[in-house]
């Protein structure tokens, strides 16, 4: 077989680490398979670099920042290069120029365009390990060096793994692998074997933290394998991401996810007319701002309340936003004590009445739901923060999630 695996940068953090890394590669090696190693800047290293840079200037020119950054991961896949060689294995580590990866010309957060695999091809065919420095590539017209943005390393991996037709791509980090919700909050939580890039894409933008959006959307879109797992505890298999087509047994509900970065936002007096919650969401969709759940209700005297929720993050743009449509609103509130709980599955698709059970599920428990917003493999509700991980523990059971 042939493995892309991925180490972050907690799993490289130290020379320990990196030994440990090496000694997870040697045993997949010893195995017979062959071996293509992304990875990430050792952890802390990134943050050190761009405060470095910023020293010198707070708007530092972007494809300098890329020059800079990128060799943070290049440190990483020599040394670990070179803690395989003295081991007695054949290893290459690469740049992502030498890896063939080319991108766009947006410096800091460029996109993948293609990737010449003859470089990669021809190393495993001469029997070497290849360590492959990620978050990186060259622009197609300049040839400068460019990074990827945030979760870049992933984004390598598993663009490599699509283009190379791996058969695998392992992302090895802290966690060994996908629950059915965070086990700091239910202790029952269980390890998922296997789940759909949807249930994951859905898990992932609701606050799970484990994979990065792009990542996963990029493994469906390429049709690769992924599989979540520890580089510390590397004999435990992790949960493996694929096509909804590949999982038999298709439970109703996956995971329970809790999102507490949000805000409600009440619009309450807006003028009702046509094109007044067209000018509010475009307003606010040219500020940048991501609105997630939208209620609207009409009453009786011809006024209209509007309540939706954004990130907390957005929250002081938001209220730049509001103050321009002052004339045509009574009054905005906005509630950051609130949360976002979710549950997700694709067997929802199939069966009746999953979210009555959410909803009794709450009731029993005397919880309040603010706002509710459905799709076809989720249900999220907004309700009070003070009852955010007592909701999960009640929904996590209600489905039997702990079996």
């Amino acid at each position: 077989m042939l493995k892309v695996l991925k180490f972050g940068g907690t799993s490289v953090g130290t020379l320990e680490r990196i030994q440990n890394v090496a000694n997870i590669i040697k045993d997949i090696r010893d195995e017979g398979h062959d071996v293509i190693a992304v990875v990430s800047a050792m952890s802390g290293e990134t943050n050190k670099l761009i405060e470095y840079a910023e020293s010198f200037s707070k708007t530092p020119v972007p494809n300098e920042i890329d020059m800079l950054l990128s060799s943070g991961e290049r440190v990483t896949s020599a040394l670990l290069s070179i803690a395989l060689n003295e081991q007695g294995y054949k290893t290459t580590s690469m740049s992502g120029r030498e890896a063939g990866i080319v991108t766009d010309n947006a410096h800091t957060r460029a996109r993948i365009e293609s990737i010449d695999t003859n470089n990669m091809k021809n190393a495993i065919a001469d029997g070497k390990i290849i360590v492959v420095a990620g978050f990186q590539g060259v622009t197609e017209d300049t040839q400068r060096v460019s990074t990827l943005g945030r979760g870049g390393s992933d984004l390598t991996a598993v663009a490599i793994a699509g283009a190379i037709h791996a058969d695998v791509c392992e992302i090895y980090t802290d966690v060994d692998g996908i629950y059915t919700t965070d086990p700091r909050i239910e202790p029952k939580a269980k390890k998922l074997d296997k789940i759909s890039y949807d249930e994951m894409l859905e898990l992932a933008s609701l606050g799970a933290k484990v994979l990065q959006n792009r990542s996963v959307e990029m493994a469906k879109k390429l049709n690769v394998n992924l599989v979540s797992r520890s580089s510390f505890t590397p004999e435990v298999e992790g949960t493996l991401i694929t096509k909804e087509e590949n999982i038999m047994e298709k439970p109703v509900v996956s995971g329970i996810a809790l999102d507490k970065n949000q805000v409600r936002v009440g619009m309450y007096g807006v003028t009702d007319r046509p094109g007044m919650a067209a000018g509010i969401f475009t307003s606010l969709a040219n500020a940048n701002i991501n609105v997630d759940m939208i209620v609207q209700t009409v009453a009786v005297d011809g006024k209209t309340s509007l309540d939706f929720t954004i990130p907390t993050t957005d929250w002081e743009i938001c209220k730049t936003v509001m103050n321009t449509f002052k004339d045509d609103i009574e009054k905005v509130d906005y509630n950051e004590k609130i949360c976002k709980v979710s549950i997700v599955g694709v067997g929802m698709k199939s069966h009746t009445g999953v979210a009555s059970k959410a909803f009794s599920a709450l009731a029993s428990e005397n919880i309040n739901i603010r706002i509710i917003s459905t799709s076809e493999i989720k249900v999220s509700m907004i309700i009070e923060e003070k009852y955010a991980e007592l909701a999960v523990r009640a929904l996590h059971e209600a489905y039997n999630l702990d079996k």
